[in-house]
């Protein structure tokens, strides 16, 4: 599996970490571990670097866990949501971070692997969960959920300007024989939505997968709770570099990012306090984008919008 992983901008995430790891005794969390790709690099970029990897997915652990095996006790790897991040450094005994990366999203692993249930484009069961050792799986949510329900969160999570037709077809179905595959719900959705619509725009049945399997995950309140500790535990100097590879993800680390790195002083003020300064500085100019070669050797960097920004100011 890692042979096959390619880590999306690998290099710019790596140059825009280094002016932290390079410090003496620096510490970097890998919050979505995931295959390694990321890790590895950094382990070999920055031979003094400790590293913390976290990861939901069991599977992608185990496998990380062996493709870092070279790297001994520089790493230590977390079987964890990154919401969990301030407790975890705490354990560790690690108060504060020189560097931290968010790959967000759904990992390679989890695409590849049909019988995880993420991809619209193979029969597998509707499963979605990241750490399949916990919670509702996607078929739970199509098969319980009421109308209603259903088509806010296809509405909220996927954007779907159809979500009460499709949310009213599935309950409509389920009442004759539950949802168990993705085949079966991929179907509906293109029954569901105008033939118009279905000539434009790749898969119709992308959008509902997204909002199944972040609601199934807890995505977004997880990358809401997370970002905010993620600062806090920056130390002076200390980077974050965060990829979104959805609208929703990105507006969410855009909103953190931006209040992180306003001034708190009224405009009229002319000297500003420290309390008062911004506790960041952007990184980037904006959301930045895989160039164009690099997507033609990993299409999956097509989507990605990278923000980066560094710790200037240790809150009072």
């Amino acid at each position: 599996m890692t042979s096959q992983h390619v880590p999306v901008l690998e290099q710019r995430c790596l140059a825009l970490l280094a002016p932290a790891l390079t410090r003496p005794g620096a510490v970097f969390v890998d919050a979505t571990v995931g295959l390694g790709g990321h890790s590895a690099a950094v382990l070999q970029a920055f031979p003094q670097v400790r590293l913390i990897g976290l990861d939901r997915d069991s599977v992608a652990l185990a496998a990380s866990r062996k493709r870092l095996a070279e790297h001994g006790e520089r790493v230590t790897l977390v079987h964890a949501v990154f919401d969990q991040l301030p407790t975890i450094l705490a354990e560790l005994g690690f108060p504060l971070i020189q560097g931290i990366l968010f790959d967000l999203g759904v990992s390679s692993l989890q695409l590849d692997e049909a019988e995880r249930g993420f991809s619209y484009s193979q029969d597998a069961p509707l499963d979605m969960r990241m750490d399949q050792g916990t919670g509702p799986t996607a078929a739970d949510v199509l098969n319980s959920y009421d109308a209603a329900d259903l088509a806010a969160l296809l509405w909220k999570f996927g954007e779907e300007r159809f979500s009460r037709r499709i949310a009213e077809l599935v309950v409509r179905e389920r009442n004759s024989e539950p949802f168990t595959n993705s085949a079966r719900l991929v179907d509906l959705v293109r029954r569901a939505v105008p033939a118009a619509t279905r000539r434009t725009g790749g898969n119709p049945a992308k959008r509902t997968f997204q909002a199944l399997r972040i609601e199934v995950n807890a995505e977004l309140q997880a990358i809401s709770d997370a970002i905010p500790s993620a600062i806090e535990a920056l130390d002076l100097g200390g980077r974050i570099v965060v990829m979104s590879y959805q609208s929703l993800e990105d507006r969410i680390v855009k909103a953190n990012l931006t209040k992180a790195t306003t001034s708190l002083a009224p405009r009229d003020l002319p000297v500003v306090p420290d309390s008062l300064a911004p506790q960041l500085k952007l990184l980037t100019r904006g959301a930045e984008k895989a160039p164009e070669d690099e997507v033609a050797r990993n299409p999956r960097a097509a989507s990605v919008r990278l923000r980066a920004a560094e710790r200037i100011r240790v809150a009072a």
